[in-house]
């Protein structure tokens, strides 16, 4: 089986964890601009959203220590990929879960969105876990 690059894997992480801070951020005060019954939606959410952006910085960071091959950003990218795999299925299960029928328009978005990142995840967690990945980044 062919392993996926370690630069590769960093650069997604960091592109893919970069956007979606941006992304996240630019929402965020978007909508804390808007006021009124947005503002305490936005504050009661305040602890989700904290995490999120906590689990993308570790995104961040991992894919920038990989980039630099230190020995820190495998672990750190391997549970990058573990929560946002999770994240990923748990919210298109949801979002299946409540769809109107005909549902074929929710799954063509599974397809598009979920099969990619799970398996991008996946390949990044048996690239990282290893032994040439171990021996590089020196565990």
């Amino acid at each position: 089986m062919e392993l996926m690059p370690l630069a590769a894997i960093g650069w997604i992480a960091i592109l893919l964890s970069g956007a979606a801070i941006a992304v996240g951020g630019w929402l965020i005060v978007s909508l804390h601009l808007q006021g009124g019954n947005v503002r305490e939606q936005l504050a009661r959410r305040v602890i989700d959203d904290t995490v999120l952006f906590g689990i993308w910085f570790l995104g961040l960071a991992g894919g920038v220590g990989l980039l630099l091959e230190k020995p820190w950003s495998r672990w750190a990218v391997e549970l990058f990929c573990w929560m946002l795999a999770a994240l990923v299925l748990m919210s298109s299960y949801s979002r299946l879960r409540v769809a109107e029928e005909p549902k074929s328009r929710v799954l063509m978005g599974h397809r598009l969105f979920l099969v990619p990142v799970v398996a991008f995840c996946a390949a990044a967690i048996l690239t990282l876990r290893s032994d040439a990945a171990q021996r590089l980044l020196g565990q």
